[in-house]
């Protein structure tokens, strides 16, 4: 199906700095675009994204909050917050499920876009990132049963989340029509200059390409697939 409603406030939550912009940048482009209050949380530093041993981790880690901070502004968000965990250091703990239901009550999203901890092994060669798998069970467990006022009672007042889009599945059921906003797209993950290199005709023909295959399984000419959850 084509998920094509704006809501009035958004929410995207996501592990690594250049994850939501590669998975939704589109997405969260429209809605802004369209008026949405879109607001970005990323749960980790940064700071063991190089193949580098001589990188500093918390120059990295620093360099690649100014570079998320520059793709939001690119695609019109609200705000960002960063929660500050090391690479590989995410646990579906109470302490950061606690930190979730906060920051969905206080932001209360008419929709939420995660990643999918259910997606694991993409073909034969690569493994979804535990961080990936591991904050998206948050989210979900930060969800339901969490939307309960008896959860986390000191978190503000309880809030359910009408929509989830879940990101980088491999069981996609609902697209977004990016093709208005691909450029738009391409050029916040071209921010994310110390992850992806400094060739912007490459990370255009990715994107390009990528968005041109989700789009086909729809119908439409470039769009971003998503596993679709309703809540209410």
């Amino acid at each position: 199906m084509i998920e094509d409603s704006t809501p009035d406030r958004a929410l995207a939550i996501f592990a690594h700095p250049d994850d939501p912009e590669v998975g939704c940048g589109g997405t969260l482009a429209r809605w802004a675009a369209a008026g949405a209050e879109v607001h970005l949380v990323i749960a980790n530093r940064g700071d063991k994204g190089s193949f580098d041993p001589s990188t500093d981790p918390d120059e990295l880690s620093a360099h690649r909050a100014e570079e998320v901070e520059r793709a939001a502004a690119v695609l019109g968000l609200a705000a960002v917050e960063h929660l500050g965990y090391p690479d590989g250091d995410i646990e579906n703990d109470r302490a950061l499920r606690e930190r979730l239901v906060e920051i969905v009550r206080r932001r209360r999203p008419d929709a939420l876009i995660a990643p999918d901890p259910t997606a694991i092994f993409f073909g034969d060669g690569y493994v979804n990132h535990r961080d990936h798998r591991q904050l998206g069970w948050a989210v979900l467990d930060s969800l339901v049963p969490a939307a309960s006022p008896l959860y986390v009672p000191g978190a503000g007042p309880a809030h359910q989340v009408g929509l989830v889009l879940l990101s980088g599945t491999l069981e996609a059921d609902a697209w977004v029509d990016i093709d208005a906003v691909l450029e738009q797209k391409v050029a916040a993950v071209s921010c994310h200059e110390s992850r992806l290199g400094e060739d912007p005709a490459l990370v255009a023909e990715l994107m390009a390409h990528r968005a041109a295959e989700e789009g086909r399984r729809a119908a439409l000419r470039h769009a971003e697939g998503f596993r679709r959850l309703r809540f209410r």
